[in-house]
């Protein structure tokens, strides 16, 4: 039977919601950061890489709420599956359609970059399955960005290797601190300080990192991301009324800033640009499909 066009964009709604596409645009620019601290290279591989991390990410967010509902007819009655409106095998189904059609993609770019989109679906899989049952969580979701940077620089000229394993560590390290957060994100109680300590980590590496002329410009760079992440935790540790998911949000547009950092003087006019569009949309995402 087919939908009504009021019915289909209902649908389609479900589906960006479950996708959470909000988080989307930290994902093409962990892809373009990669690729550009491998060297760049061509476009149409950037595209394709791009396109293949978009599958993954939605397989991914799928598989989540598929683990998850049994937590959220408890905790989160609003997502999708609880509020009854898509099935629990529906979603499975999208799931794995989405995590197969990014991995075809990601091989056709080389065996180097079917290797690591290899060890990104795993981490992508067991993060899904285990997230709700295990402290380290934080970790296996940091897993999740790490394997995507290196995938996204194995198709850089370059290959992994250098400046890209380099912020591949400082953004896995980031991601622990903001995943610690994201997991006291109903709570009303003092929240612990040493995760916002790991989300300073990127700033210090960019700071060693940079010497005489290249300096100047990355303490500036330095300067926006921190004041950034210091407005994004305000709302979580700032405040008598804690709203973690707030300072969540913020945290989360902020990976887009981290690949910004990283790149420092690398970061071209073009770059720079794509990057803050990417920014901003998804600020403006983020009123329409819940990040989290």
């Amino acid at each position: 039977m087919l939908l009504s066009p009021v019915q289909s964009r209902s649908y389609w709604q479900i589906l960006l919601t479950l996708g959470r596409v909000s988080n989307l645009p930290t994902v093409w620019s962990n892809c373009i950061a990669g690729w550009l601290l491998a060297g760049g290279g061509s476009a149409l591989g950037l595209l394709v890489l791009c396109l293949g991390a978009t599958c993954l990410y939605f397989g991914g967010m799928f598989l989540n709420d598929a683990f998850d509902a049994e937590f959220d007819r408890l905790h989160r009655r609003e997502r999708p599956i609880p509020a009854g409106l898509i099935s629990p095998d529906a979603v499975w189904r999208w799931g794995f359609a989405w995590l197969g059609t990014g991995t075809v993609l990601l091989v056709l770019l080389g065996n180097s970059t079917g290797a690591f989109a290899a060890l990104l679906l795993f981490s992508i899989i067991l993060y899904d399955a285990v997230h709700k049952l295990v402290a380290s969580a934080p970790v296996l979701m940091a897993a999740c960005r790490f394997f995507l940077v290196l995938t996204a620089a194995s198709v850089g000229v370059n290959g992994v290797a250098g400046l890209a394993i380099w912020h591949a560590l400082a953004l896995a390290v980031y991601i622990i601190g903001l995943s610690t957060l994201a997991r006291h994100e109903n709570s009303k109680s003092a929240l612990p300080r040493w995760p916002a300590l790991l989300l300073a980590v990127p700033l210090l590496l960019a700071l060693l990192a940079n010497a005489g002329e290249y300096r100047l410009r990355s303490s500036l760079q330095v300067m926006v991301v921190a004041l950034w992440i210091l407005r994004c935790l305000q709302p979580a540790m700032m405040t008598r009324e804690i709203n973690v998911r707030r300072s969540v949000e913020g945290l989360l547009a902020g990976i887009i800033l981290i690949d910004w950092l990283a790149l420092g003087s690398d970061a071209g006019f073009g770059a720079s640009l794509a990057l803050l569009l990417l920014f901003f949309l998804a600020l403006v995402l983020q009123r329409w499909v819940p990040a989290t």
